[in-house]
């Protein structure tokens, strides 16, 4: 299909769904305006607009599909009715054919499919748009899925990527709506995600990491990759038996402890979070199974890997401080850990950025907690930074749109989910763990190496960083004027700075956004200290 019937395939669909009211189309360019001039004609359309907008990408195919499926986890970007229905799109297509399945598999791996498996079934067991799975029997008689990339998809993808490209850019330079919901990064961060998927030695990686992460763990299985039959083109995972988590009869039928298995979701999340920093980040309820054979400690199990995410050091720990910060009420604290995280420009108005944030909270709060959506107050929040010149990082909006999966899913299954019962004593251990000895001295066996090469930038930064924090508050800091001239008299100097560093370090914790530079600022700092002090 060539560019331009593609493009006039795109625009008939436009048509028919009346994506044109999405837009102003009056304060569109003339050219638009006479391309549009005829659907004024038409009678207003009866589906509401989040509807008509899945049924056009629907029809346009499955890049378009994925492509909504992306969409769906901008809320940051997105209106929220929009986001809800885009969280319908199923990515279910027609299967191509078995023998060039067949066929592909023999090529990557190398060999026949009859020595590949012990037994091998023709008929798929699903079909996406990027992949197909077939089940087999490995030579050993461990019971396998095989998945393999569609012929010819990336062709298709790059062709359609393109003009996704070129319709953004027109609606971003013709439409205040395409400049807002910034539509050519969407398209951007769109194009390496899906080319992502196509590698799937990547996925069978993220899915043995994960894996391992819960290794032995009774709230989460992920199936085992067999990396023998595995590389860029074909996967083999174990195949599971177990419960789809959307099967609520099925559950109900096994006596399922739907409040536990609610919950364990919820710690599921934060400890991928924040004790792995290594998320499944398409946890939507097709990626997700139960195994019922405990009803009362029901165990999920985790398939499709392609999308993770991870977080700095530093979001991590600034996450959890706003989090309690923000169910504190603390509206001032989460406002200067924004600035401190440097999420939001180092000028930003504090007591500005203080009062939009009780405004979007406030009401929010004067609901019972058991209603209060965390995802939600995160997607509000972020919202709310952008007046202020928020970058939101993609790891960010990964991380808000899994937490709106998981939380909407575990109301599901148990409307009366308190998240923060849960989420409040993981994050209070989590931030006490990270000051304890024992965290530090990991932090040392894993950091040495590089602490040591940047130690000669230690006692400079030192002075910088007081240097800073006097500027900053003239009015309670002293200057101290230092005259020692002698080497060992200034070694000492550096040895007191960098020990009051320490507790600066722990006391304080937030003053260490003023250590960026240098990882775990204060053991860099107790380290110095310890090590000049013994210079004679």
């Amino acid at each position: 299909m060539s560019r331009l019937h593609r493009l006039a395939t795109i625009l008939r669909t436009v048509t028919r769904y009346r994506l044109d009211t999405f837009f102003d189309v009056d304060k569109l360019p003339r050219s638009a305006r006479l391309l549009l001039a005829g659907n004024r004609l038409l009678p207003a359309p009866k589906l509401p607009r989040g509807e008509r907008l899945r049924r056009a990408l629907e029809d346009l195919g499955p890049i378009f599909i994925k492509f909504g499926q992306l969409l769906s986890t901008r809320p940051d970007l997105i209106p929220a009715d929009i986001c809800r229905e885009l969280d319908k799109l199923q990515d279910d297509v027609p299967p191509f054919d078995k023998a060039h399945f067949v066929a592909i598999v023999e090529e990557a791996l190398g060999d026949s499919i009859d020595n590949l498996f012990l037994q091998f079934d023709r008929e798929p067991l699903a079909s996406a748009s990027v992949a197909q799975v077939h089940a087999a029997v490995l030579p050993n008689g461990r019971e396998v899925v095989v998945k393999a990339i569609r012929p010819g998809i990336e062709k298709i993808i790059e062709q359609d990527i393109k003009l996704l490209f070129t319709i953004a850019r027109w609606l971003e330079a013709n439409t205040i709506d395409g400049r807002r919901m910034r539509l050519t990064e969407v398209v951007g961060d769109y194009r390496n995600t899906i080319f992502d998927e196509l590698n799937l030695q990547r996925e069978g990686a993220n899915a043995s990491l994960l894996r391992r992460n819960f290794d032995g763990s009774p709230l989460l299985y992920v199936p085992e990759v067999f990396w023998s039959h595995t590389n860029e083109k074909v996967l083999v995972m174990e195949r599971i038996y177990a419960v789809p988590v959307t099967d609520v009869a099925t559950l109900q039928q096994h006596n399922t402890n739907f409040k536990v298995l609610a919950e364990r979701g919820v710690e599921i999340f934060f400890t991928q979070v924040f004790e792995h920093n290594f998320f499944h980040a398409d946890m939507h309820p097709g990626n997700i199974f139960v195994d019922p054979s405990n009803p009362q400690q029901p165990k999920y199990l985790a398939v499709d890997c392609a999308i993770m995410g991870t977080l700095t050091e530093a979001d991590q720990y600034y996450l959890a401080r706003n989090l309690l910060a923000i169910f504190r009420r603390d509206y001032q604290q989460v406002a200067e850990l924004h600035v401190l995280s440097g999420w939001v420009p180092e000028g930003t108005n504090i007591g500005e950025f203080t009062a939009a944030i009780r405004t979007v909270c406030e009401p929010i709060f004067e609901r019972p907690l058991r209603e209060i959506s965390f995802g939600q107050l995160l997607v509000s929040l972020f919202r709310t930074a952008r007046r202020f010149d928020m970058e939101v990082q993609p790891s960010l909006v990964l991380l808000q749109k899994t937490l709106l999966n998981i939380e909407g899913l575990g109301r599901q299954l148990y409307p009366d989910l308190d998240l923060w019962a849960t989420a409040h004593p993981f994050l209070e251990r989590w931030l006490k763990e990270r000051f304890q000895p024992n965290a530090l001295v990991e932090q040392l066996k894993r950091h040495g190496p590089e602490w040591l090469e940047q130690f000669p930038q230690v006692p400079q930064l030192i002075f910088h960083t007081l240097e800073r924090l006097q500027t900053k508050d003239s009015s309670s800091v002293r200057p101290v004027a230092v005259t020692t001239t002698n080497g060992k008299g200034r070694g000492r100097i550096w040895a007191g700075a960098a020990l009051m560093g320490i507790g600066l370090g722990s006391a304080y914790p937030e003053w260490l956004g003023q250590l960026q530079q240098i990882p775990t600022g204060s053991m860099i700092l107790a380290g110095a200290g310890l090590l000049l002090l013994l210079i004679k």
